[in-house]
């Protein structure tokens, strides 16, 4: 029976090596989903899948396959990973927060918490919760919490945010 729709443009082939870190990828439990979903339609394509045949058995719809194609002949195993975001705080902003999270206790409480710290800030609190992870930073275990001595610490968050 023949595929309903537009034909493929582009045939996508792999190599021996790319297909089989495609397999690794998809077969991954601990990769995101989004790149294990990347990777299973870029194999799916490459055995000859349909577009809509892909979309019906991986559970997502047809531009998503079209993008991840797409991504992956303009970028190849790169495309897989996605884009970089770009920042949208700069780093004065999130040293004034581990400087606020660090250096004092909240008015209203006995220690920080991702809102009072965001409420302090004025950053969300996916911004505030994201940094404290980034960083290690846990301010509510106050008995094991210790503020770093290092002389260094301020330039080596600025260089770990700046990335």
């Amino acid at each position: 029976m023949a595929g309903i729709g537009r034909p493929q443009e582009r045939v996508l082939c792999l190599n021996d090596g790319e297909r089989e870190e495609l397999e690794r990828i998809s077969r991954s439990h601990s990769a995101p989903h989004s790149v294990v979903r990347r990777a299973q339609i870029v194999l799916a394509s490459a055995d000859g899948e349909t577009n809509t045949a892909i979309a019906r058995r991986l559970g997502t719809t047809n531009p998503t396959v079209c993008h991840s194609r797409k991504r992956w002949f303009e970028q190849g195993l790169v495309g897989l990973y996605g884009e970089a975001r770009p920042r949208t705080h700069d780093e004065e902003r999130i040293a004034q927060l581990l400087r606020t999270v660090l250096e004092g206790k909240p008015a209203d409480g006995t220690h920080w918490t991702v809102r009072s710290a965001a409420a302090a800030t004025g950053l969300s609190k996916t911004t505030v919760g994201r940094m404290l992870t980034l960083f290690g930073v846990q301010p509510h275990r106050s008995k094991s919490f210790k503020l770093s001595t290092d002389p260094l610490f301020v330039d080596k968050v600025k260089d770990i945010v700046g990335l």
